[in-house]
């Protein structure tokens, strides 16, 4: 079992930038698929990034690609999303999930784990 825990959210104008980080406890992350979500009110859960297990490739939706940018360390079992050019539509519950897998997936019943979620508020 891993517990997920999520930080970094907050309130950030539009065109500014945020780094949510995602820390492990339980099992070491590296034996995870990683990926966040997010969730607007009113609105389903949606996938926005995925990292296979060793890091060497990621995955994006299209809606923040070449925006935001995953990452991890697995030596720090933390899995991080760089958030860049965001825009009042990117405002969100941002939610991190581990899948025992080497590999990410687009879909939410694929992941295993979910952390309690970060919010992500983009306004003037």
């Amino acid at each position: 079992q891993v517990q997920l825990v999520e930080s970094g959210g907050g309130l950030v104008q539009p065109g500014g930038s945020l780094r949510l980080s995602c820390a492990a406890s339980g099992r070491t992350l590296s034996s995870y698929g990683m990926g966040w979500f997010r969730q607007a009110p009113g609105k389903e859960r949606e996938f926005v990034a995925g990292i296979t297990r060793s890091g060497g490739t990621s995955y994006y939706s299209d809606s923040v690609k070449g925006r935001f940018t995953i990452s991890r360390d697995n030596a720090k079992n933390t899995v991080y999303l760089q958030l860049n050019s965001l825009k009042p539509e990117d405002t969100a519950v941002y939610y991190c999930a581990a899948r025992i897998s080497p590999f990410a997936n687009t879909l939410s019943q694929q992941y295993d784990y979910w952390g309690q979620g970060t919010q992500v508020t983009v306004s003037s």
